[in-house]
């Protein structure tokens, strides 16, 4: 199952954003890796930005460094992309608060060396809900991108999928999905991660503040989705993300922990073989006690790229490579 797995800490330490979370992951190529994460005094301070990072074929990181605007307004949640055209999209959250956030992105033509001054998204959408809000963007068979997005307005945490049929650039918002209930009382769903099983047929697990990820499904290229129903897996209401592997596995990472804004540890990594109904945990990257949270996941050349937040004070990345 497991052929190779290796770990490494992006950075030691970085005196400028001591505390950091929210990483995303990105194999390039020519055998290089890019990650990105926001850091700062503490998450929400006004003093966090976008850092990123470049691991070289021979393995080594380059210094974390800033790639925000520098402007003193919080920076959340980045997204790395690469368009057909080889180009970088890097997104991410701007604002103050969670419920004002705008989304903004910013594109590299070099391999992450240097990018574009930013853009907001979509002009005049002040939810933060637009393009993808934690997870990496999915190119469907067809060639239309889907983003994972949600927004977190006050008490209605609702998750919707954005979708570009110009490779991530302009974005159509489709119907928010329905609002399930669990003994009683409205689910919290946001942060979607997402695969395609077969042409048209996509499939998202999702965060929840009810002890549970949720899932939900589309026929239809990602346009309309199911009702969002409980799984079996268990949530303690933060971040998740999965990926499908060459040979239709479903890889998960998550905490598995089954309380609402529970502790976030042990860290694990599970596939499933039938399309995600059933989950084997494989890997358990960190197995004490501490933050270990808010995991991307991604898949080339059959090796599994992992990224996460290590105690807000660092990123851990894994290269696992996968047998044939």
């Amino acid at each position: 199952m497991i052929k190779n797995a290796v770990k490494e800490f992006i950075f030691t330490k970085n005196e400028k954003a001591p505390s950091c979370h929210a990483s995303t992951v990105l194999p390039l190529k020519d055998n290089t890796v890019l990650a990105a994460w926001f850091g700062g005094a503490h998450e929400g301070d006004n003093s966090v930005e976008i850092w990123i990072s470049k691991r070289s074929a021979n393995g080594e990181w380059s210094t974390p460094v800033s790639v925000s605007e520098g402007d003193r307004i919080a920076h959340w949640n980045p997204v790395l992309y690469q368009q057909e055209n080889g180009n970088i999209i890097l997104y991410y959250k701007h604002g103050e608060k969670i419920p004002d956030w705008i989304t903004k992105y910013i594109v590299s033509s070099d391999g992450g060396n240097t990018w574009s001054e930013p853009r907001v998204l979509v002009p005049g959408d002040t939810s933060g809900g637009r393009g993808p809000v934690k997870n990496k963007c999915l190119k469907l068979t067809n060639g239309t991108l889907l983003a994972p997005a949600s927004t977190e307005q006050r008490n209605r945490w609702i998750p919707f999928i954005d979708v570009s049929y110009d490779d991530g650039i302009t974005w159509t918002k489709y119907e928010e999905m329905q609002r399930p209930k669990y003994k009683g009382a409205y689910v919290g769903l946001i942060q979607p991660s997402l695969w395609e099983s077969a042409d048209g047929n996509v499939h998202c697990l999702m965060r929840s503040n009810k002890g549970a990820i949720y899932r939900s499904d589309s026929s239809d290229y990602g346009l309309s989705w199911c009702k969002p129903y409980r799984t079996r897996l268990p949530n303690n209401n933060s971040g998740i993300d999965c990926v499908k592997d060459n040979s239709g596995r479903i890889w998960l990472i998550y905490n598995p922990v089954d309380v609402n804004w529970g502790v976030r540890h042990p860290l694990s990594l599970a596939y499933s073989k039938d399309n995600g109904k059933h989950f084997t945990d494989v890997l358990i990257p960190e197995p004490g006690n501490g933050e270990f949270s808010y995991p991307a996941i991604t898949f080339a050349d059959n090796t599994l790229y992992v990224t996460y937040t290590y105690k807000r004070k660092q990123i851990v990345f894994w290269k696992i490579e996968l047998e044939n």
